[in-house]
């Protein structure tokens, strides 16, 4: 999808999220965007695989109310019960998770050679980045130029090199909802606290189209009363959607803020009740 495609439809979403109560029909929101009923249910459904009308079903405050008020399962039941089944789901692919030694994180990077690439994706453009290990860096952007500054700046004596990986494939196919090869895992090389990297393995356990809250995941690395750190831990998230933080809600069901923007953590939520739905 292009930039000003996603734009149009993150700003849909986030228009029938707010107006969920009033369930705008598709003239009203398609003139929102600025586009014709005709051009837009096609734009939309080309991108969802579904119907607007279809979409406002699962907009991700209803949805994630009705998950977290009836989900009595652990994460981990609710990872075995969703079980391997329907196309991009982290749980398939075993994505493996190792944090840089306490030297690399020291050094801020030192000997560290890092490959970067800039790719569109069905939730946006983004910059992915690899050392040798594996990934360390997905964000969505807005500017290139920003981007590429804040991945020098996480990583200040790296050396950095333009160019395509195959982990950078992995990942852009993932993004895209495209099948992996579970037999070649996504490996992530991350820079981060012990604490951090417990979160993040955390939130490596919930499944595509279930939800958790902070306190949930707080309970998860059996620090109950961390939710706030918690949260704190899942903003520095260096790996976007593949270490799904877009998956953690307020616990009274609320989205809650989002590191790369509130209406495309509503596009992922919804988009995956769909995908969910639509394997079941």
């Amino acid at each position: 999808m292009k930039q000003h495609d996603f734009d149009r439809i993150a700003n849909a979403i986030s228009y029938i999220r707010e107006h969920f109560r009033e369930q705008p029909d598709l003239d009203e929101v398609a003139a929102h965007v600025n586009l014709s009923p005709f051009h837009f249910q096609r734009l939309f459904s080309n991108w969802a695989g579904v119907s607007p009308k279809k979409f406002l079903q699962y907009t991700s405050i209803e949805y994630a109310k009705r998950l977290l008020s009836q989900q009595q399962a652990t994460l981990f039941d609710a990872a075995i019960e969703t079980g391997l089944s329907g196309t991009g789901r982290l749980h398939d692919l075993f994505v493996n998770l190792e944090g840089m030694t306490p030297g690399e994180y020291k050094n801020g990077g030192e000997l560290l050679n890092i490959s970067y690439q800039f790719a569109e994706t069905l939730f946006g453009t983004v910059l992915i980045a690899t050392t040798q290990k594996g990934l360390c860096h997905l964000m969505f952007i807005t500017s290139e130029d920003e981007a590429l500054n804040e991945l020098k700046t996480r990583f200040p004596k790296a050396g950095f090199q333009e160019g395509r990986h195959a982990l950078h494939e992995q990942a852009i196919q993932f993004l895209n909802g495209l099948e992996i090869n579970s037999d070649s895992p996504i490996r992530l090389h991350l820079k981060g606290t012990a604490f951090q990297l417990k979160v993040w393995q955390a939130l490596l356990q919930i499944p595509s189209g279930e939800l958790s809250s902070y306190g949930k995941l707080a309970s998860t690395i059996q620090q109950p009363t961390a939710s706030r750190a918690v949260g704190t831990a899942i903003g520095d998230n260096p790996i976007a959607y593949l270490i799904p933080c877009h998956r953690v809600l307020q616990t009274s069901g609320k989205l809650g803020g989002y590191r790369w923007g509130t209406p495309r953590k509503s596009l992922m939520i919804g988009w995956e009740a769909v995908q969910k739905n639509d394997t079941e």
